[in-house]
């Protein structure tokens, strides 16, 4: 009993005649591993929607960009390796907003907890007075801070 498929596929014949391309062109595609389609029991080769689109890729990048085939594999690879940092980034920043919102509802979290140092932006800085009153670090003179004047 044939097992029920949940994805379209497309047969050789029907995905050549669709581009207008020989059928050993998508087998030399396959040879030179920038296309991977499934196989059915019989071993015909079967092209889902993911490889189709594969597909359009490689053509634009080999008919309208003039990409060699070598040039192609690199471009997919870096697609590929793009998408997956995306994938990453967006993980993380979704990780980072739940903690964020985690920390929010939770008042009073000690800042000795984080990994960073948490810098208070309305902090005070103390006056020359305040500085000079200040015991003197290793025999160093206390920094002054200049006043900006209006």
């Amino acid at each position: 009993m044939a097992k029920a498929r949940s994805k379209a596929a497309y047969m050789i014949s029907a995905v050549a005649e669709q581009y207008e391309i020989h059928p050993q062109t998508l087998r030399l595609y396959e040879r030179e591993g920038l296309l991977a389609p499934s196989r059915s029991e019989g071993n015909t080769r079967l092209y889902t929607d993911e490889d189709l689109e594969r597909l359009e890729v490689i053509l634009k990048l080999t008919r309208e960009l003039g990409v060699n085939l070598a040039g192609v594999e690199i471009i997919l690879n870096m697609r590929e390796k793009m998408a997956a940092m995306q994938r990453q980034i967006e993980q993380f920043v979704s990780t980072l907003n739940q903690e964020l919102a985690t920390r929010a509802q939770t008042p009073g979290v000690e800042e000795k907890r984080s990994l960073i140092p948490v810098i208070q932006m309305n902090a005070v800085v103390p006056s020359e007075a305040e500085q000079e009153r200040r015991p003197k670090e290793s025999g160093k003179e206390p920094r002054r801070v200049k006043e900006r004047r209006a």
